[in-house]
């Protein structure tokens, strides 16, 4: 882990990318805890034990981390309507692996596909690839890498902790640079 500096704010035009904040815990520990949400992440597990999203924002607001997150939020005025998160995991040889999940009431009014390529068009770590992996049973988060430039590169598999499972995935990679 490398110490950094502060994540900028990344806008759509119809919500901001900031970065997670300990105030976010009640919002997102709701939505984490649906069981649709969970089935479709590697990491969230369910039942959600208490204190997994506590660590999860304590790791990433550290200034040492090998993550960063934001928040997909849309409240305009407050700021502090979430509608998801996505993530950067830093990879070796200057790439990270995007993570993203959008909370069901904002299902399929293309948050996810905003989010992506606003992150993408920001390149906020100055990566040279990005990549990412969707489950093949989710053809929607599919669509949002295709849509923003991502290049299917093959079929592997990955453990789904809310599943308590080995589940297949679609691989994708996105030249940057």
């Amino acid at each position: 882990m490398a110490t950094l500096t502060q994540q900028p704010t990344l806008h759509t035009s119809r919500f901001v990318l900031r970065p997670v904040r300990q105030s976010d815990l009640t919002r997102i520990t709701h939505y984490a805890s649906d069981s649709r949400l969970a089935m479709s992440t590697t990491r969230i597990p369910h039942p959600l034990p208490p204190g997994v999203i506590e660590a999860f924002i304590e790791r990433a607001i550290q200034p040492e981390r090998d993550e960063d997150v934001w928040v997909m939020d849309g409240g305009s005025h407050n700021g502090d309507e979430v509608m998801g998160v996505i993530s950067l995991m830093r990879l070796d040889r200057n790439q990270s692996e995007v993570g993203y999940w959008v909370a069901p009431p904002f299902w399929n009014t293309h948050v996810a596909s905003d989010a992506v390529q606003a992150l993408v068009a920001g390149n906020p770590l100055e990566n040279d690839t990005m990549f990412a992996s969707v489950f093949h049973d989710n053809p929607a988060s599919a669509k949002v890498l295709i849509n923003a430039g991502f290049t299917y590169l093959g079929d592997a598999e990955t453990y789904c902790l809310a599943r308590g499972a080995t589940v297949p995935t679609w691989t994708y990679s996105l030249k940057l640079r």
